[in-house]
């Protein structure tokens, strides 16, 4: 899950001599000469904020937006909006703490209104600002269109591995239909430029340094960050620690294998409730969730939010659900309408992040209204960031060659979300190289110290990923390694929750390698943030 453009960061320590130089250092402004583009008006920006507006909106939760160029290299090319929302301090303020919720693709204002209350104690110094990144919710939403469809077909039988020719025509029309339905963001979405997104919004919201709490995908993000701009850098805590080295092919087959395994986690917890729709027979549980899946895949059934709904569909939103364990009674309700009665709706509403409107809907201030966010949003920005952030782009004949082999280790790794880990890969055909930054030079930070927090048995982020990252980002990364199980710590594990809210508030680290004991929780009964 990366993203990625290989433009330098235009925030920097600039060799300016003069009064207009020192000036603009002074303000936290970059400083410019001939050689740089001028971002300027971009970081003279201030929020303007409003009540957020919308019936599922919390009275005490405020909405605003800031202006960002679409390609930093020519900021006079074109702009996009990013909208912001925030719980306002209520103790002595510090500043402001951004949040990622993950994805990439998650868009952060739903879940900030959503789980809101998870972050208060953090408005004890904080302003608690969330925010959806360039693409993605309100910001200019990518979408694929049919191109998401046209890729997963492209997989349905053992045609497209006899003949890879046909199905990499299928795959570049795939791509094709992205580019055509996302409009100008897409070339530029990616975590460097969400960075340097991020680093617009500091600035906007007055702070001189950032404050950062990211989860899964979000401490990519907030690695990234720390590489571009080691100087902006106040306190930075990463929960649930991406990668910043794998390929996605291994990342791939990583989270196949995670997810088989909390799904395995779900079934086991299902097969304790008479209402379990796939009866009291474990053995026999697994077999058929698989037939279910291949069943939707050969005949799709109609959907509420228009179109079909198939097997690949139904994997997607059991993945979703699968990293939150609160959500596990929901899912078993979900599932079993489906099964029994043939409703989609239950199941859907754990992938849907819009409401299947065309992309290009009505705007507001610059920003797509909520219910004109189109429903593939999530998936189709997923893809987006993930290519954008892989330097890794294999010719026609190397996939040719490779495929039946990825095929099969993808499906040992899972029968259920292999596949659908598979297309993920392959949908990256046909789209642009993406940047190297990521692999190359997010290393070696020179920043304030960070704390990363692994949990051992997270089905998303393995907590090897967070050892790794440590250290690759050398002596300012600390770990905090969580005991206990599920996708992140902060709202699972009281102990790793007070560790992070000690130095988000506080700036008080835990040792480094210090640990949190598993809460013993059971899955039914926890609660955890929807990341990924």
């Amino acid at each position: 899950m990366l993203v990625k453009l290989s433009t330098r960061p235009t925030v920097r320590r600039c060799a300016g001599t003069g009064a207009l130089a020192l000036a603009l250092l002074g303000a936290g402004l970059p400083a410019t000469d001939r050689t740089q583009p001028d971002l300027s008006r971009f970081y003279r920006q201030k929020v303007t904020w409003a009540a957020c507006k919308g019936p599922d909106m919390p009275k005490d939760l405020q909405c605003g937006k800031v202006t960002v160029p679409i390609d930093y290299a020519r900021p006079r090319a074109g702009t996009l909006d990013l909208a912001l929302a925030r719980y306002q301090a209520t103790g002595k303020k510090q500043g402001s703490v951004l949040l990622n919720f993950g994805g990439p693709g998650g868009a952060g204002i739903p879940e900030l209104a959503a789980d809101g209350k998870q972050f208060m104690d953090l408005t004890n110094g904080y302003d608690v600002v969330g925010f959806d990144p360039r693409g993605v919710g309100r910001s200019s939403p990518v979408s694929c269109g049919d191109g998401s469809d046209e890729a997963a077909s492209a997989l349905d039988d053992e045609t497209g591995l006899d003949h890879p020719r046909t199905l990499l025509t299928k795959l570049r029309k795939a791509a094709g239909e992205c580019a055509r339905n996302s409009g100008p963001v897409l070339p530029h979405i990616g975590t460097v430029n969400a960075s340097r997104d991020l680093d617009v919004i500091r600035q906007a919201l007055g702070d001189k340094k950032l404050n950062y709490l990211g989860f899964s995908y979000g401490t990519r993000l907030g690695a990234v960050y720390a590489a571009q701009f080691p100087h902006k850098v106040r306190r930075l805590a990463l929960d649930g620690v991406d990668t910043l080295t794998e390929p996605l092919s291994e990342q791939g087959v990583a989270g196949a294998e995670g997810q088989q395994t909390a799904l395995d986690d779900f079934l086991d917890w299902c097969m304790t409730d008479v209402a379990c729709p796939f009866g009291q027979d474990r053995r026999a549980a697994g077999g058929q969730v698989v037939t279910l899946v291949r069943s939707l895949d050969q005949n799709p059934v109609p959907s509420d939010f228009g179109g079909s709904f198939s097997g690949q569909d139904l994997v997607g939103a059991i993945g979703q659900a699968l990293y939150s364990k609160k959500l596990w009674p929901s899912l078993e309700r979900a599932l079993a309408s489906l099964v029994q009665d043939g409703d989609t709706r239950g199941v859907q509403n754990f992938a849907t992040s819009g409401s299947g409107l065309p992309v290009g809907g009505h705007r507001n201030d610059g920003l797509v209204d909520p219910q004109n966010v189109p429903a593939d949003n999530l998936q189709a920005a997923l893809m987006a960031i993930n290519c954008a952030d892989d330097p890794d782009r294999p010719d026609a004949a190397q996939i040719g060659k490779d495929l039946k082999q990825l095929r099969a280790e993808y499906e040992q790794a899972s029968p259920v979300f292999g596949r659908y880990r598979l297309t993920e890969l392959l949908m990256c055909y046909g789209r642009p190289k993406g940047t190297d930054f990521i692999r190359d030079r997010v290393k070696d930070v020179h920043s304030a110290r960070m704390l990363l927090v692994g949990t051992r048995g997270d089905p998303a982020t393995p907590y090897r990923w967070t050892v790794e990252t440590a250290a690759r980002l050398g002596s300012s990364a600390v770990v905090l390694d969580n005991k206990g199980d599920g996708h992140t710590g902060y709202t699972s594990s009281k102990c790793v929750h007070q560790k992070i809210d000690d130095y988000l508030l506080y700036g008080s680290l835990p040792p480094n390698g210090s640990s949190c004991p598993a809460d013993g929780n059971d899955w039914s009964a926890t609660t955890s943030a929807t990341n990924w």
